[in-house]
């Protein structure tokens, strides 16, 4: 029975990642300072990361998975356990800057980028603090996160869109093109990656097709059994406004992936999923105003 750490535990991608080992048979750890609901199955260690004394002096643990987002997160942690075999970082795609050639490569330069800031150029730190200490460490970059749990309002907004069927304000003409993974195969991956050490170390995940945000729409109003009504806005508005992402098009090259994962969920299963987790857990998404925007401004 491996012995894993997950930091965090109570919010989408860690929580998940608990729970997936967890039903794994893995003796589960995760680390959080217990405001939240914990998942059954796990065992708690209550601390806050950033004041972690000699909490994890006496543990050892087969893998740490860890979601820090700076470079003391890491460091922090290094310092505090007492031992481990392997270590997992989910970093993020906001590494890389915008403005280099797509799809990115994990060779790309790594920079700030304007639409992520301090995220992106925090989990840079973060990456090179582990690098530095744990040079056989292994670091995930993933796109678009999506599925059961995830409590941002991304998918659910439209959803809440297909559920009162309202018309879809949809930024130009559509076709900006996103890149999704859902959280189940990033847990597969990873237990991919603690079976069988794959060579490479630093891995851009994802699904290998991106989709555009109109088709993507489509899709997450088939959940319900419908099909939605777009008004297309070509006005200069800051579409984060009235919609769940950025004007951003970006494009994650995954051969390393595919060549030790290849078989990703499908859009449309893993939307299915998110939709039938959204119905029974509403209240723990976090909602941002576009409603109130969209009827305040375009109706």
């Amino acid at each position: 029975m491996k012995k894993v750490l997950v930091t965090g535990g109570t919010v989408f991608v860690s929580r998940y990642i608990a729970e997936f080992f967890s039903s794994k048979g893995c003796e589960v750890y995760v680390l959080n300072r217990n405001t939240r609901e914990q998942s059954q199955g796990v065992n708690l260690i209550q601390a806050d990361r950033h004041h972690l004394g000699e909490t994890l002096r006496d543990f050892y643990f087969d893998i740490i998975i860890d979601t820090a987002y700076s470079a003391d997160d890491v460091n922090m942690l290094l310092d505090a356990v007492g031992g481990y075999k392997d270590y997992i970082l989910i970093s993020s795609s906001a590494v890389y800057p915008e403005y280099s050639p797509q799809p990115f490569r994990e060779d790309t330069v790594l920079g700030a980028n304007k639409y992520w800031g301090k995220y992106g150029t925090d989990k840079i730190e973060a990456e090179n603090a582990l690098l530095k200490r744990v040079p056989d460490a292994y670091i995930l970059r993933p796109p678009y996160l999506y599925g059961p749990i995830n409590n941002v309002y991304r998918e659910a907004f439209v959803f809440d869109c297909a559920k009162t069927d309202r018309k879809f304000y949809l930024p130009q003409n559509g076709d900006m093109k996103l890149q999704f993974f859902h959280i189940r195969d990033l847990c597969k991956l990873i237990e991919v990656i603690i079976n069988n050490k794959p060579v490479e170390h630093i891995l851009n995940v994802g699904n290998p097709e991106s989709i555009s945000i109109r088709d993507w729409v489509v899709k997450c109003y088939a959940c319900y059994g419908k099909t939605p009504e777009f008004i297309y806005v070509y006005d200069d508005v800051e579409q984060r406004n009235y919609f769940s992402f950025y004007n951003y098009e970006y494009q994650l090259d995954v051969e390393r992936q595919k060549k030790i994962y290849s078989e990703t969920i499908s859009l449309d299963t893993g939307l299915k999923e998110a939709a039938e987790w959204y119905d029974e857990h509403e209240a723990e998404v976090n909602k941002k105003p576009y409603f109130q925007y969209i009827d305040l401004n375009f109706s």
